[in-house]
């Protein structure tokens, strides 16, 4: 397969280590890729639900494919989410082309970015963290049942439906949660002179322009890889929207499994960088 430059992406909200993560959707898209620079702009290991019981190999394919970038000194930059909340110790780390922060400013053709992932906007987070883990709990349990539905309406000659999506959708609550959110994201962007505001966290995949009277900043959200499988995408000078589904078909075998002695070589690789976070840094106050 002929790999697509890309100049950078953005990922976001992968979920590894629940059931509800679409792995083997994302590490077909990302071996469809060659990017210069990669945001993983948090969430990517759910550390909240993170359970040794499940640990499949696709789940292990996309640490594999991300170090692989790593080692060949493609950019990696791993800002830190709720559900990875626990690698905010290690703000500040840099081992070659990887590092971790809680947020970056970019230079982007002249253009300055500000990405980060956007729970700190969530009242949730911030007043009630247990409640917080309680609903995620929830949702992937909600992801697990909408793929047995859709396993069987499959069956059926029906197309695939979302039910959290249409949860979502229905509630008042939530759409105004999610406008909130990105108002305030784009005040603040306005407010500091950033052209855009680069999030994720709500897993509402979007890229528009939002005006307001003290001026303009274009809003980019990443989604997620658990319903809507997108990332951002920038080249040739701009933003795209890339959406597995509209660009992939699926299939049952969507990617085979590794061979034994590849997930052995992944997982010494995966445990020599928890080694390097343990013992060869010092941790860092958050930002």
């Amino acid at each position: 397969m002929k790999k697509r430059p890309v100049d950078i992406v953005v990922i976001s909200d992968v979920h590894l280590g629940t059931y509800g993560c679409r792995a083997k959707e994302l590490h077909k898209y990302l071996k469809s890729i060659k990017p210069e620079k990669v945001i993983l702009n948090g969430d990517i290991i759910d550390v909240w639900q993170f359970s040794k019981r499940y640990w499949p190999k696709s789940h292990m394919k996309i640490i594999k494919l991300i170090t692989s970038w790593i080692s060949s000194g493609v950019e990696v930059r791993y800002i830190t989410g709720n559900h990875d909340e626990m690698l905010r110790k290690f703000v500040g780390f840099q081992m070659g082309s990887f590092s971790i922060s809680n947020k970056e400013l970019l230079n982007i053709d002249g253009k300055k970015a500000w990405i980060f992932h956007g729970d700190v906007f969530d009242v949730t987070m911030q007043h009630s963290k247990s409640i917080a883990k309680l609903g995620a709990v929830g949702y992937d349990s909600l992801i697990l049942l909408n793929s047995f539905i859709n396993f069987f309406a499959a069956k059926f000659g029906k197309g695939p439906i979302s039910m959290s999506k249409k949860i979502k959708n229905s509630v008042k609550s939530a759409v105004k949660f999610i406008n909130n959110f990105e108002k305030i994201a784009s005040d603040i962007a306005i407010e500091n002179e950033y052209d855009y505001v680069i999030c994720g966290h709500i897993h509402q995949p979007e890229i528009k322009r939002i005006e307001t009277e003290k001026g303009e900043v274009v809003y980019l959200n990443s989604g997620d890889w658990v319903e809507n499988l997108t990332a951002l995408e920038y080249f040739d000078g701009t933003w795209h929207l890339f959406s597995f589904k509209d660009n992939f078909l699926f299939e049952d075998d969507v990617d085979a499994d590794t061979e034994e002695d590849d997930v052995l070589e992944t997982k010494v690789l995966f445990q020599n960088m928890m080694k390097e976070f343990q013992t060869g840094v010092k941790p860092s106050k958050v930002n």
